[in-house]
């Protein structure tokens, strides 16, 4: 037997597809899904076009702007790179502005949930009249930041007509310049937000607390566990949805302070109470677009990476705790 005899007899093969055949054979199979997310897409379309209009154009727009020195001073637009950047933070008065933002967003942050959390606790057991203190102290949340800082500049005015002076004097001391003393103007500032938002966290905790299953205290009390005991596994755990609501939105509103420093001290005395955004607000009213833009863009990138990494964090809470 010779040895072509005793070689294997090729496997049959099919018909080869060309290259343009297997990609019109996707591209019919894709047809039939194309149709039948046609109306998702379709409700999905004005939303996204809105999206774009409002928001992805015009962040474009200002990363675009913030690499140029366009201004009013001059009709010349050139290409300057990241001159803005390095100029927004090298500026000393730049630098104290992200500081005041800084530390007015931690502060207010930080006494606001110090403030509901213990509010929300008390006013979800049975006291009397419990529903009149949570109106109460919501109440502030629906006024207007302005109104706010309007009403709290008379109670911090420094004249003898301020409610916060004449206390002062009806117990023997003297007027003190709440907004006009640099060293007391931001802290009167996160004053008056803590008193007008602490409600509105106030509502988020006892929302997340009328949710916890109250078969889980009971479980916890079968086990021997006492009040602070409950608390911390049942209670806590319990609240990680609303510690990343108030967190994130509370950090990043108080980054992006603007109208109520502007109606109660203008940034001043000095640049005591300047902030990003109304430093931001004066580059562009002084001309000077693409200084302001570069702000606007770091105030983006900012706001971006502390909501990722806090979302990052609870993230990994919950699935610690769940």
């Amino acid at each position: 037997m010779t040895t072509q005899q005793l070689r294997p007899a090729p496997a049959a093969r099919g018909p080869r597809l060309e290259p343009s055949a297997s990609i019109g054979r996707g591209a019919r199979a894709r047809r039939p899904r194309l149709r039948a997310n046609a109306p998702y897409i379709l409700m999905v379309a004005p939303a996204l076009a809105i999206f774009a209009v409002f928001f992805i154009i015009p962040v474009v727009r200002t990363a675009v702007l913030s690499l140029t020195d366009q201004s009013n001073h001059s009709q010349d637009v050139a290409f300057i790179g990241l001159e803005n950047y390095v100029e927004a933070l090298t500026n000393p008065q730049i630098l104290a502005g992200i500081q005041h933002s800084l530390l007015y967003a931690v502060a207010v942050v930080v006494l606001q949930n110090a403030i509901a959390l213990p509010v929300a606790l008390l006013l979800h057991g049975r006291i009397p009249f419990r529903g009149g203190f949570r109106t109460i102290f919501f109440g502030p949340a629906v006024l207007s930041v302005l109104v706010v800082g309007y009403l709290w500049s008379y109670i911090f005015s420094s004249n003898d007509y301020g409610l916060l002076n004449v206390l002062l004097r009806s117990v023997g001391l003297s007027n003190v310049n709440w907004l006009g003393d640099p060293d007391l103007a931001l802290g009167s500032i996160i004053v008056t937000q803590v008193w007008q938002w602490f409600g509105y966290q106030m509502i988020i905790y006892l929302a997340a607390l009328q949710t916890i299953n109250p078969d889980l205290y009971e479980a916890a009390a079968l086990d021997g566990a006492g009040r602070w005991r409950s608390f911390r596994t049942v209670t806590l755990p319990g609240l990680i949805p609303a510690f990343q609501i108030t967190l994130v939105t509370g950090l990043i509103s108080g980054l992006k302070v603007f109208d109520i420093v502007i109606s109660m001290t203008n940034g001043g005395p000095g640049f005591a109470t300047e902030t990003v955004l109304t430093l931001m607000y004066r580059k562009f009213s002084e001309g000077n677009y693409g200084l302001a833009a570069s702000f606007g863009v770091l105030f983006l990138i900012v706001s971006l990476l502390i909501g990722g990494l806090l979302l990052r964090l609870f993230r990994r809470l919950e699935a610690k705790y769940s």
